[in-house]
């Protein structure tokens, strides 16, 4: 099996970079980073020396690098393996944070491994996710924030805020009049939690807690029944000018998400 390295960078993330990497031969040799690296292997096993042990990371293993780092890697098992990879800047690690944790710096985290399978599958879907691109910013938003929650979370260093209480109803009608206002427009977490005098993590706990959905899932079912109401009232518009209408810049995006949404395409509705 050919080795193989894709990088890619979200550009509504600034400061964030995926990488996938098929290694069988390929060594790295000892380095650091000026970022910091969450790793996941998908398959197989990665051989590291770190500060004088040797370790295996196999899959079920979640491995925090901090910046500055010394470390190797080696396919281990005399077999290739697949790593994943996040590269956060320091800047993105201070800005999501300080969201979550309340702190105005972000502590300085010792290389970590997490033994922990159902959270290591779960960031190996956001990456799959993220690199296969969306110009959705609030969806990759959503997922780099509830990414590094769940990472304070099982760290608890630092430990994430806690969010009690939930949005009244005139804080919910502020924000669905602003999309209803707003449906063909880009929306972000910022958009709509600016409205209400809160930051994006704080919305989205609330605001999930509150309607049961997170912000993104309840945008994008809103603008699949207001595609609905379109398509019933006016035979006449083309599923391009209904998909624009509603906020889908990509109709094949559209198409895709209607289906998965209701069973059918919209041109079968």
């Amino acid at each position: 099996m050919p080795e193989d390295v894709q990088y890619s960078h979200p550009s509504d993330i600034p400061g964030l970079t995926l990488s996938t990497a098929r290694f069988a031969e390929f060594r790295f040799e000892p380095h650091y980073h000026l970022d910091c690296h969450i790793a996941l292997v998908a398959s197989g096993v990665q051989r590291q020396s770190f500060r004088g042990e040797s370790l295996l990371l196999t899959r079920g293993a979640i491995q925090l690098m901090p910046q500055g780092e010394v470390h190797d890697g080696i396919a281990g098992a005399n077999e290739s393996y697949t790593l994943q990879t996040f590269r956060l800047s320091p800047a993105l690690l201070d800005g999501f944070g300080e969201e979550i944790t309340g702190k105005h710096y972000f502590p300085s985290q010792a290389a970590v491994v997490l033994q922990d399978s159902r959270l290591a599958d779960e960031l190996l879907k956001v990456h799959v996710t993220l690199q296969r691109g969306t110009t959705d910013r609030m969806l990759n938003e959503t997922y780099v924030l509830e990414l590094l929650e769940s990472l304070f979370a099982r760290l608890k260093q630092p430990t994430p805020l806690t969010i009690t209480g939930n949005l009244s109803s005139e804080q919910l009608h502020v924000v669905r009049d602003f999309v209803e206002a707003h449906i063909s427009d880009k929306i972000v977490l910022e958009d709509l939690s600016l409205l209400i005098g809160l930051d994006r993590f704080r919305f989205l706990k609330l605001f999930k807690r509150t309607v049961g959905m997170t912000p993104h899932a309840w945008l994008l079912r809103l603008r699949l029944e207001k595609a609905i109401a379109l398509i019933n009232a006016s035979r006449n518009m083309s599923i391009t000018e209904v998909a624009h209408a509603v906020g889908f810049f990509d109709q094949s995006h559209f198409t895709r998400t209607f289906r998965q949404a209701y069973g059918v395409t919209p041109a079968r509705f």
